[in-house]
């Protein structure tokens, strides 16, 4: 009798833990997103909550400018099924990684559709650095709510209702950036790389000039001249850099010109803590340091 009874329970626990293994390996039933920034990302998190997944593809370290997609990312994002894209050329991968992808029916939204483009000689296709402003930052969360609620029609409601509170805090944001702003002195900036464009437009702030014109190519003796008289005519106080870029261009023409080297992030450092409103205040802290 003993003998039975133990061979019946080690067979009830060998069908528990074999329904155990089971149940552990089920596929996560979260909407998986691609995003390829992490302020999209971010956005994406804002909206979705807890029935998204979110993998964001360029590193903050990373410059996105000259990306590649590794066969580790394509691997991660092969079953997404929303792919979250900025836009204006900023993706130049992106051909390559939605052919790559193994769900036919994947959503591919490029979020900033429909903003007013700035040009500059830097980027071919325009400016594409639209989410470091918040105004247009909100056309860019509708964007991904819109392909959620296309995505995952059931929770609808849910991501409707994060859209409408995130929309909120943005302008919020919007809000004290203004206020802020309006107590700075200095209005002219000097940058390594035009990121802040979109940014200095909505804030009344002048983009003097940019250091490197083209990625990859440093001024020559002449522009490096030119770009330091321009700083002392104007008496730049700030000239932002970027830690995606080298500095020492940046510091050679701040040490010629009283100016000051701003480091500026644009991108962050994606992870579940990352957020878009506090990269957005902490730029704007670093800027205040040189611009009041």
């Amino acid at each position: 009798m003993n003998y039975r009874r133990a061979a019946f329970l080690v067979s009830v626990g060998l069908i528990l833990a074999s329904t155990g293994c089971r149940n552990s390996q089920q596929p996560d039933d979260r909407v998986l997103v691609a995003a390829s920034i992490a302020p999209l990302a971010d956005f994406t998190r804002q909206i979705g909550a807890d029935k998204v997944h979110v993998v964001t593809i360029v590193p903050g370290s990373a410059n996105p400018h000259t990306f590649e997609i590794t066969p580790d990312i394509i691997s991660r994002c092969s079953k997404a099924r929303v792919l979250v894209l900025n836009g204006i050329g900023l993706e130049f991968w992106a051909g390559k990684l939605a052919s790559t992808l193994q769900n036919p029916d994947v959503i591919i939204i490029t979020t900033a559709q429909g903003i007013a483009v700035l040009e500059d000689d830097d980027h071919a296709q325009g400016n594409p650095h639209v989410w470091l402003d918040p105004v247009y930052a909100k056309l860019q969360v509708q964007a991904i709510s819109d392909a959620l609620v296309k995505a995952d029609p059931p929770h609808a409601s849910l991501y409707r209702q994060n859209t409408t509170h995130y929309l909120q805090k943005l302008d919020v944001l919007h809000a004290q950036i203004t206020e802020e702003v309006s107590t700075w002195r200095q209005r002219e900036f000097i940058c390594f790389h035009p990121s802040w464009n979109y940014f200095a437009n909505r804030y009344g702030l002048v983009q003097a000039a940019v250091i490197e014109k083209r990625p990859g190519f440093e001024p020559n003796p002449r522009e490096m001249a030119e770009l330091i008289e321009l700083a002392r005519r104007l008496q730049v106080r700030a000239i932002f850099a970027e830690k995606q870029f080298p500095a020492k261009i940046s510091e050679t023409i701040a040490a010629e010109s009283a100016a000051q080297v701003i480091a500026l992030d644009p991108l962050g450092q994606d992870g579940e803590d990352f957020s878009y409103e506090d990269l957005i205040r902490y730029n704007v802290r670093q800027m205040a340091t040189a611009m009041k």
